[in-house]
């Protein structure tokens, strides 16, 4: 793994992260919601471990705006746990990683939509 590759390493960690959640979730008897939780948060890495393997300029904006709505569902899942507090934890700071990597996401694929449209 590139150790320069923010994205890449952000959500990486982010899915093990998500992974511990995971984890406790289960433990309190949350099967549902931390299921989606799980496929959805670890589905953004893998979107972005794709997109740095695209064949072509069109192939990484779709990866990456895949990765972009994964983020998205993520931060339902989360604000939807938060909310119910149906398992009482705090989930702030998972909230802010979340919306840090949503506006990353959304930088990549903006900067890179113009650059394939200048061309």
């Amino acid at each position: 793994m590139k150790e320069d590759n923010k994205i890449l390493n952000l959500t990486f960690d982010f899915s093990i992260e998500i992974i511990g959640l995971y984890k406790t979730l289960i433990q309190h008897n949350e099967f549902v919601i931390s299921k989606q939780l799980l496929r959805s948060a670890t589905s953004i890495g893998a979107n972005v471990e794709e997109a740095n393997a695209a064949q072509t300029k069109k192939d990484f904006i779709m990866k990456m705006s895949i990765a972009s709505k994964e983020a998205r569902e993520t931060k339902y899942w989360l604000r939807l746990l938060d909310k119910s507090q149906f398992v009482k934890l705090d989930y702030a700071a998972h909230l802010q990683k979340i919306e840090h990597i949503i506006n990353i996401l959304t930088k990549i694929v903006k900067t890179s939509q113009e650059s394939l449209n200048q061309k």
